[in-house]
């Protein structure tokens, strides 16, 4: 009888087991990518002794990132989603404290060294009951619209947020969401005439609350949106006393955020491009609207437009910031390609430095620029990318390119050329960067704050070449080679940059390029 209940016992374990597996579906997605770079950055040879592409980095290396999802579902009105990244580590380098920041160690001999593990993301997605109204909250990746780069140029990257969509028919929908790039990372203590005004972490949070409203008719696609952000005065702030001319250097763990473009060139400026030392007290205010959309009733023929626009208002109206970017693209679908030619223009610094900027702000723009892999920010797995700037803005520019090429099964072939220019005035370069000679190569060369990766003016232009190849061996294996090069067309005269010229040394003259080969694993 004893061994009847035993049994008995058992099989009932082993079914509540079982009912509770079946309860919530189990699903695993991830990606193993080893990855192989070579080339070299526009501020590579001759840059303090450097030979490498840039930052630390050498000519070659050899890297390999893990990531990992595991998404929760109960039903179709509830899961959870958390989204690991393991790495990315650079092969040969012992721990992550060393070398460039940007890499992780562990891939030293033994592999005994300190790596990274991330949470990406995590996130809940769960339905309000008896309605259509889906949400989703926790740290996602968020991107606002746009048909023609993909990328939008306002917004485009993971963050902590709530987004809350529903759809009332098959042509009208609803998107409202609050996000939450930054709180809590500054450690300045505010003081004046002797008092603290502000302690640390006190109001240094950016939250932005926005509407999308996507229409969907047979062959047209609209969608609308806006967006608006309260910035605190201490958002961006660390170790310093007013947001003047701060260096990345200074800026200790925040040094990402001076590429974020939400600030002029230098910051505050006074007239004859020096700082003015203002502090900021107050909250800031910004506002995005935008207008994209896509036309297929054509088809073979797409045509797609973004139009954006942005502004930023501080109390100190030196700080301000406000522009616009509009692109257009038009493709004609072929048997074995996607011929297409595009064109984009965005508005740029005036002359004047003491009134702001006229570039658009941006708070985060790391989406795959579908114009360029490599000029802009490409998405691509391990950087050499964004060698201009992660956004368009300040720059215009027109290209051409042959996508998804396919001559042979599981063969595709992007290839694209693009010639830009910059919109910014030459005038505004000399009188900020021909102050400072140090600073073209925080600002200018290296993205100091409010200024890109390379800040071009009228003078400037560059003439870029890209070419991806994808060669899907398996089912969840595909192995890609991209190359891309720049040519450089760059006014390095006094005229431009006033003191912070090279006098014909500039070694930021020498045309950025780089090839990488992916080996991607992916289920």
């Amino acid at each position: 009888m004893k061994k009847i209940a035993t049994l008995i016992l058992a099989a009932g374990l082993v079914f509540g087991v079982s009912t509770g597996a079946k309860a919530i579906d189990f699903k695993a997605h991830g990606e193993w990518i080893v990855d192989f770079n070579y080339g070299m950055h526009h501020n590579g040879t001759g840059a303090n002794g450097q030979t490498g592409y840039g930052n630390g980095e050498d000519e070659f290396e050899a890297q390999q990132r893990v990531r990992l999802q595991l998404d929760a579902v109960a039903s179709e009105a509830l899961s959870g989603t958390v989204f690991f990244e393991i790495g990315q580590q650079l092969w040969g380098q012992a721990n992550a404290a060393n070398g460039n920041a940007g890499y992780r160690g562990g891939a030293a001999l033994g592999a005994d060294g300190t790596t990274t593990i991330k949470v990406r993301r995590a996130y809940i997605d769960w339905m309000v009951p008896q309605t259509d109204l889906k949400v989703r909250m926790g740290i996602q990746g968020f991107a606002l619209p746009s048909f023609t780069t993909k990328a939008n140029p306002v917004f485009d990257d993971d963050v902590a947020a709530v987004v809350a969509s529903y759809q009332f028919n098959e042509n009208v929908g609803l998107t409202a969401f609050w996000l939450r790039p930054f709180n809590d990372n500054s450690n300045a203590m505010v003081r004046e005439d002797g008092r603290t005004i502000r302690n640390a972490n006190y109001m240094d949070n950016l939250d932005a609350f926005g509407l999308l409203l996507p229409l969907s008719f047979d062959g047209v696609k609209v969608t609308p949106w806006v967006m608006y952000a309260a910035i605190g005065p201490d958002t961006f702030r660390n170790n310093r006393d007013y947001l003047g001319n701060i260096n990345v250097a200074n800026m200790g763990t925040d040094a990402n955020h001076v590429r974020h473009g939400m600030f002029p060139v230098g910051g505050a400026l006074r007239k004859d491009g020096t700082a003015s030392g203002r502090k900021l007290k107050t909250y800031g205010d910004a506002i995005w609207a935008g207008l994209t959309g896509e036309v297929t009733a054509f088809d073979p023929f797409r045509i797609a437009w973004d139009v954006n626009y942005g502004s930023v208002r501080y109390d100190d109206g030196r700080m301000n910031r406000s522009g616009w970017l509009a692109s257009l693209l038009f493709e004609y679908k072929l048997d074995w390609a996607i011929p297409g030619i595009y064109g984009w223009y965005a508005s740029g610094d005036d002359s004047n430095p003491a009134n702001g900027s006229e570039r658009m702000p941006y708070i985060g723009a790391a989406g795959n620029n579908d114009f360029s892999r490599y000029a802009f920010s490409g998405g691509t797995t391990f950087g050499r990318e964004s060698v201009v700037s992660d956004s368009m803005v300040g720059t215009w520019g027109i290209g051409a390119r042959l996508k998804d090429m396919s001559f042979l099964e599981d063969l595709k072939h992007t290839f694209r050329i693009n010639f830009m220019g910059g919109t910014n005035s030459t005038t505004m370069a000399r009188y900020f960067y021909g102050n400072r000679a140090g600073d073209y190569d925080a600002g200018v060369r290296n993205g100091g704050l409010g200024a890109e990766q390379l800040y071009m003016t009228t003078n400037d232009y560059a003439l870029e070449f890209g070419l991806y190849n994808a060669y899907k061996m398996y089912e969840n294996f595909t192995v890609a080679l991209d190359a891309n090069y720049i040519c450089l067309m760059r006014d390095h005269s006094k005229k431009v940059w006033g003191n912070a010229a090279f006098n014909g040394k500039d070694d930021t003259t020498m045309d950025p390029w780089n090839v990488r080969l992916s080996f991607i694993y992916s289920f």
